[in-house]
């Protein structure tokens, strides 16, 4: 008489990992440098945003969030949390202190990507477009109209069209004889001039 063993069998192969944690990747990236490249994965565009919404800049919004990336991936050794959220606590008080150093020198510091031979990035068009979409620009609409007529010349008449009328870029090159590039420089100088009048670059929840 044979046996037959009925009972439920798992299948090893077909067995769903649980995915790992913020703090497991982030912990283990020390000895498992790949790890760090699966938490960027899920934190890039989180830090994209949040640069971006405080420094109404594409291309700022981007150094600064390769920067926090680059410092974070230096420091991943000290890291020591466990508890959930730590991860993300620990990523964004670096990105809370890029952007003061930000604000405070008018620059993106360079260190630590230049010591891990990391390139300057460049927006392309496609991406300053995403990035922009991130920048809530109803929200500060009345807030800009309001301080709006501290600025002078084409800066004013740049953050006017775009910001407070909503034109789109092309609308507004069209009107004032410019060409789109240099009204999207007009509406990023004024914009930062703005913010710190109204003390949006300022630090707060992420």
């Amino acid at each position: 008489m044979h046996l037959v063993d009925d009972s439920p069998r798992w299948d090893v192969e077909t067995q769903v990992r649980p995915s790992p944690s913020d703090e497991e990747l982030l912990g283990g990236s020390a000895e498992c440098p790949e790890k760090f490249v699966s938490l960027y994965d899920r934190y890039a565009s989180r830090l994209l945003a949040y640069f971006a919404r405080r420094t109404y800049d594409a291309q700022t919004a981007a150094d600064l969030t390769a920067e926090t990336f680059a410092q974070a991936f230096a420091a991943r050794r000290d890291f020591r949390g466990s508890i959930p959220g730590s991860a993300a606590a620990w990523l964004f008080t670096i990105a809370r202190r890029q952007l003061n150093r930000f604000v405070r020198r008018q620059r993106v510091e360079t260190h630590w990507r230049e010591r891990l031979g990391i390139e300057p990035l460049a927006v392309s068009t496609d991406a300053f477009e995403r990035a922009e979409e991130l920048i809530d620009l109803e929200g500060v609409r009345e807030q800009v109209a309001a301080a709006v007529h501290r600025l002078k010349g084409e800066l004013r008449e740049a953050v006017l069209l775009r910001v407070v009328e909503g034109r789109s870029y092309a609308e507004a090159a069209r009107l004032t004889g410019a060409t789109e590039a240099l009204v999207r420089q007009r509406v990023s100088r004024g914009l930062k001039s703005l913010a710190r009048d109204l003390a949006i670059l300022r630090e707060d929840h992420a």
